[in-house]
């Protein structure tokens, strides 16, 4: 079947993507293009190779600047041009290894003397050595100047190519709303429908196809049966199966046998529109008009019946069958509706350019022909992107109110199918019939496109899902999100298709791509990029495993402790990822030495912007060589106190007792006072503090804090712990005892343990511990007596009045504590000394 003939847009594009990935595929490490089977150097071209070009060439300029030759003779000259450059380019590297033999050999003689004072055999060499070097690069240069001739030859031929493509659609023709192009056109799609049936008597009139006719019409009527029941029933079957699978139970696995047997809603039709198609060849009535309409309506349905499909996963059924627009279930129902008008709209205008190709019908016939496409295809086109603009303008999803980046993309997607969908049957309607078919059913298939991407990404996300196990964690994991963006770069040459690119400006895109850019003096193509991330990705997946076997099987068997092979390990792991970056660049030829001046300029900015990071790097590496901290130790620091959980090249993690992690930088850690409880080992002192009333034993309460101390499993008898009576306070006799902990980190435990267990002792010895108390004097306590209201029971500090006083001494408190509200005019004697103030007298 000519299926270019029946929709040369899709199959134009399919082509174009197949032929863009195969591209990639066979892409070279180095990124030339090099003949297949071609070992050694690519031979120079000869004198009558150029002769040759010379013709090719003089033909092109000459059809450029007149400007005659049709589309198919220019992309037949640019193809003849496209095969000259590449053989330019490849004797561009003729002779290179004789040239690098000569340029070694002139490098090591060196540059010539200044003073000329060099010896005459020396002098003779040199000058052998630069003639032969000179006769060597000479091919190399005349393909290097016929390469750029060929180059802006075919930039020319291109630019002359889009120059006619912009000119056919601002041409302007008959509008199809003048009534007197009507008569004419019905006139011509009559004749062609009589054409059609003519055909169709004519060889039923033969009687030799009208015997082959009976001979086949079993196999026919068969033929017939069977396309039928694929086409009529075919999809309604298949549907019903892939949504009973969804309904069963909502899972990944179920997903993706759905998504598999929903294909089937293509399949199946499509089999039977070949079927039918076949059985009107094999009955031999048809004609070779029929015949082609045949094998377009294939072509159509095939359209059609995928237009269906994308519009089930779009506006679906079921809440499970995919991508689920924020509308209600009556619009979804709308937009399925509306997405088969754009099917059958779709399958007709393909019908329509397949019999205008056909007839050759004049611009008034296909003007009037087209619209009612047009405008129907644009009407369809405005509902579908009010669907698209309620999406968007749905209830966001983020707490804050604000629309997330999807709904905006849907929004902003919705208002442009709006515009273009006014616009285009607007053009069409004034003469500009061939700009309103392009804006319209270009964005019908840019949208059909951005549909199929967003059932592919779902596609890429369930496989996630069924692989993983994991639907929650599957939204945030890295690769679908890579796979996602993958299939989308994909799908980009495919859009500017859509919208006008020809498959010979992509071919020129990829071909400069491929090529590579120049960065200074240093060359950067694909294959160095792919050079450079295998070998980096080798070098660091080395350094991996040598951190692996380092840490499991090397460095435990050593007598460092856990954070020096912690250290080790970091270490190791950032000279390796040094080493693997230098390699890979060194590898993939990247010459960085254009850079050293940028890099000088960039150092006075590291020396004042970037100071505070370079500091904190310098202080990680010195916390890494010197180890005043580890990993593990029990640390204090500006106020914080925990534990250190990881040390980097710029700050370190402290994950405090609140279960909280702090993120100190390292110049803190180098430059302030830090305290390490845990450095070297777990030992520590502790020291409880303990005060008793006056009159208590001392040397009883000595031996009762000893043996309390004696008796807690974590304290080292070897020193022994200690008690010290070291105050005689000012409210008790204070002691303290003092002990070495096995296990400093369990000091609250210990400490905790200890109070239970003094408070115990201290209550079966009678022993007290007292606590600060006060005397409150009254200055006139008979102005207590006649307050209206009794005198309350609580206290309060005492406060201080222009007319109040107040004494304290340490006395043993008595039962009366007043506030300041229980006293009439507010006075009180806050100093003791009787005279109502808080100062001396």
């Amino acid at each position: 079947m000519r299926l270019s003939r029946i929709f040369p847009d899709v199959t134009s594009l399919c082509a174009s993507f197949l032929i863009l990935f195969l591209s990639i595929v066979a892409l070279p490490l180095d990124g030339a293009a090099q003949s297949p089977g071609e070992a050694g150097e690519p031979p120079a071209l000869v004198a009558s190779d150029y002769d040759e070009w010379e013709g090719v060439a003089q033909r092109a300029e000459d059809a450029i600047e007149q400007d005659r030759a049709s589309q198919e003779a220019f992309d037949q000259l640019r193809a003849e041009l496209v095969d000259w450059r590449s053989r330019f380019e490849t004797a561009q590297s003729a002779n290179s290894a004789a040239i690098s033999a000569v340029q070694a050999q002139l490098d090591t003689l060196g540059p010539a003397p200044e003073n000329g004072d060099e010896p005459t055999a020396l002098a003779q060499q040199r000058s052998d050595l630069t003639a032969r070097l000179e006769e060597l690069a000479s091919p190399a240069r005349q393909a290097e100047i016929a390469y750029s001739r060929a180059d802006a030859l075919i930039r020319s031929i291109d630019a002359n190519l889009r120059a006619r493509q912009t000119q056919a659609l601002m041409e302007i023709g008959p509008s199809p709303l003048d009534p007197s192009h009507w008569p004419g056109a019905l006139e011509d799609v009559a004749t062609f429908a009589a054409a059609l049936a003519g055909d169709v008597m004519d060889n039923w009139n033969d009687p030799n196809q009208r015997q082959v006719f009976r001979q086949n019409l079993p196999v026919i009527a068969f033929l017939v049966l069977l396309a039928m029941v694929l086409v009529l029933r075919g999809r309604g079957w298949i549907e019903r199966l892939a949504l009973s699978v969804l309904d069963q139970k909502q899972s990944a696995a179920r997903w993706l046998f759905s998504f598999i047997v929903s294909l089937g809603q293509i399949g199946l039709p499509v089999i039977g529109l070949a079927v039918l198609a076949a059985a009107g060849t094999t009955s031999g009535l048809l004609g070779q008009r029929g015949e082609t309409i045949a094998q377009s309506i294939v072509g159509a349905g095939t359209l059609f019946f995928f237009t269906r499909w994308l519009a089930a996963y779009v506006f679906p059924v079921s809440e499970r069958a995919g991508l689920m627009l924020q509308i209600s279930q009556t619009q979804l129902r709308e937009g399925r509706v509306y997405a088969n008008v754009l099917g059958l709209v779709l399958a007709l205008y393909v019908l329509a350019r397949e019999a205008i190709t056909l007839e050759g019908w004049d611009a008034g016939t296909r003007s009037v022909l087209l619209f009612p496409l047009i405008v129907v295809t644009g009407l369809s086109l405005l509902r579908v992107a009010r669907f698209l603009i309620l999406h968007g303008r749905a209830d966001p999803d983020d707490e804050d109110g604000a629309r997330s980046f999807r709904q905006q993309i849907v929004l902003a997607l919705g208002r442009t199918v709006a515009l273009l969908a006014v616009l285009g049957p607007a053009l069409a309607s004034v003469g500009y019939l061939q700009a309103g078919q392009a804006l319209t059913f270009r964005m019908l298939y840019s949208l059909e496109l951005l549909s199929f991407l967003l059932i592919m990404q779902k596609l890429v996300g369930e496989i996630y899902i069924v692989f993983t196990g994991d639907r929650d964690r599957a939204s945030e994991a890295l690769l679908p999100v890579l796979l996602s963006f993958a299939l989308t770069v994909a799908t980009l040459p495919v859009f500017a298709l859509i919208w006008g690119a020809r498959r010979t400006d992509l071919g020129e895109a990829w071909a400069q791509f491929r090529a590579g850019f120049d960065i200074g003096d240093t060359h950067i193509s694909p294959g160095d990029f792919l050079i450079f991330v295998l070998v980096f990705v080798a070098g660091y997946a080395m350094t991996r495993l040598l951190q692996g076997a380092m840490r499991t099987s090397i460095l435990p068997k050593t007598k460092l402790d856990k954070g020096g092979q912690n250290a080790v390990i970091s270490g190791l792991g950032y000279v390796g990822i040094f080493l693997a970056a230098l390699i890979a660049i060194t590898t993939a030829g990247i010459d960085l030495s254009s850079l050293a001046i940028v890099a000088g300029a960039l150092s006075v900015g590291v020396g004042f912007g970037l100071q505070t990071i370079v500091s904190n790097f310098v202080s990680g590496i010195i916390l890494l060589i010197e180890r005043p901290i580890s990993e593990g130790d029990w640390i204090e620091v500006g106020g914080q106190m925990g534990f250190v959980r990881s040390i980097s090249v710029r700050s370190t993690r402290i994950e405090t007792f609140d279960r909280t992690d702090v993120i100190v930088p390292n110049a803190d850690l180098i430059s302030n006072q830090v305290t390490n409880w845990t450095r070297g080992n777990l030992i520590g002192r502790l020291i409880v503090p303990v005060g008793v009333a006056y009159g208590s034993d001392t040397r009883k309460v000595a031996k009762i804090l000893q043996d309390v101390a004696e008796e807690q499993p974590l304290v080292l008898l070897n020193p022994p712990p200690g008690v010290v009576f070291t105050a005689f306070g000012g409210d008790s006799l204070n002691f303290e005892i003092r002990a070495i902990l096995r296990d400093v980190t369990q000091i609250l435990d210990v400490q905790t343990e200890m109070h239970h267990r003094i408070a115990e002792r201290f209550r079966e010895e009678k022993i007290e511990i007292p606590f600060a108390q006060r005397d409150i004097w009254l200055r006139n306590p008979e102005a207590l007596r006649e307050a209206s209201h009794p005198l309350a029971t609580q206290a309060v500090p005492p406060q201080t009045e222009q007319d109040s006083e107040a004494q304290a001494d340490q006395t043993p408190l008595r039962p009366s504590h007043l506030t300041q509200d229980d006293l009439p005019d507010g006075s009180a004697d806050t100093d003791g000394d009787g005279d109502g103030g808080g100062g001396d007298r």
